[in-house]
């Protein structure tokens, strides 16, 4: 439950959620009886990890890329829906106040970055960056991890695509542009709603729903061709906004448009549960009804193909409009496949003789 019944100021989350590889988890037992799991100090923490790699094989066929890479793990953005909650459990954190709350930073990343594509066995393709985490969220502004990773990414010509919900993005449009001037970065930019009033309690840390425009157009003017991901797409909340969105993000230059339907995977399910009941009490049965609808009767479904879309009459709504939606506005854009020809190791001394 809430702590003391109400929505914690600027987080997702409104309560911790018990790790399934734990035994015991931590909290508070009040005088009342009533054992509420929070914790003491509410500011964000920030991990160093000292990660042994940083580029990841992703084995999924919903995805457009085979890599991934992610400099931090958990995500001050706090989004209360977020698929990428589960993943805090392996590192022995909740999915719940904890994903919002430690950040796991990886310092490394940018040379772990380098030896990756040095190792003679690297065959570039393109990486998603990020495909867990956001990349650009808020402790992006005082790491620069992100920004050194692209770095390295110009310096070898490799290509990378890029997805997030913050316009800290164009603070790194000098380096994008280059990229994009040799056809090596497309940037996604997610984009769930204009509704201040909704993006504040559903993803409390991220940039204004007009930021995300804004960050859309300067990066189109700059050459870097963008794609709008409007995700995800919930019942009673944001689907009437999606003409809008869609007809939006075209008009903001973006070249391309996806889409997927909110699930709740695994430890997600009482993260959002509890949320939608604190925030939306008059229409939370319904939301997570229509919600089951799309998934078979559950409220997650993992099955590929499936999983991002769903099924049932209000997937099927959903896909309609925006077929319709987006042969109206994007029926002559086309996002350009990334270059991986242009890969480069640079030579060193002596070893440029032998080349």
């Amino acid at each position: 439950m809430p702590i003391d019944g109400k929505a914690i100021k600027g987080r997702g989350a409104n309560t911790q959620v018990s790790n399934r590889f734990l035994q015991h988890s931590y909290g508070v037992v009040h005088w009342e009886g009533i054992d509420e799991v929070v914790e003491e100090n509410p500011a964000t923490r920030y991990v160093p990890e000292h990660a042994k790699r940083i580029v990841n094989r992703v084995d999924s066929p919903d995805l457009r890329m085979n890599w991934s890479m992610n400099p931090y793990q958990g995500c001050e953005h706090g989004c209360a829906y977020c698929y990428a909650r589960p993943t805090h459990e392996y590192w022995g954190y909740g999915a719940g106040l904890d994903f919002e709350r430690v950040i796991l930073v990886k310092r490394n990343a940018p040379e772990l970055l380098r030896a990756t594509f040095m190792d003679r066995k690297w065959r570039p393709e393109p990486i998603m960056f990020s495909g867990n985490t956001d990349c650009y969220q808020p402790v992006e502004r005082t790491e620069r991890i992100t920004r050194r990773m692209l770095e390295v990414l110009l310096e070898f010509r490799h290509p990378v695509g890029m997805i997030t919900k913050n316009a800290l993005v164009l603070r790194d449009l000098d380096i994008l542009s280059e990229l994009a001037a040799m056809n090596l970065v497309s940037v996604a930019i997610s984009f769930t709603t204009l509704n201040e009033d909704l993006r504040r309690v559903m993803e409390p840390r991220t940039s204004t729903g007009v930021n995300r425009l804004k960050a859309m157009e300067a990066l189109t003017k700059a050459g870097v061709p963008v794609f709008a991901m409007i995700a995800p797409i919930i019942p009673a909340l944001n689907v009437s906004e999606v003409p809008t969105l869609i007809e939006a993000a075209a008009n903001a230059g973006a070249l391309g448009v996806g889409y997927s339907v909110v699930r709740t995977n695994g430890a997600v399910k009482p993260v959002f549960e509890t949320w939608i009941r604190t925030h939306f009490p008059d229409r939370a049965e319904k939301v997570l009804a229509q919600i089951r609808d799309a998934h078979g009767g559950q409220t997650n479904d993992s099955r590929f193909g499936r999983r991002m879309r769903g099924e049932g009459h209000f997937a099927e709504n959903i896909r309609q409009v925006f077929a319709l939606m987006r042969r109206r506005h994007f029926a002559d854009r086309e996002l350009p496949e990334l270059d991986c020809s242009r890969f480069q190791r640079p030579e060193h001394g002596q070893l440029a003789l032998f080349s």
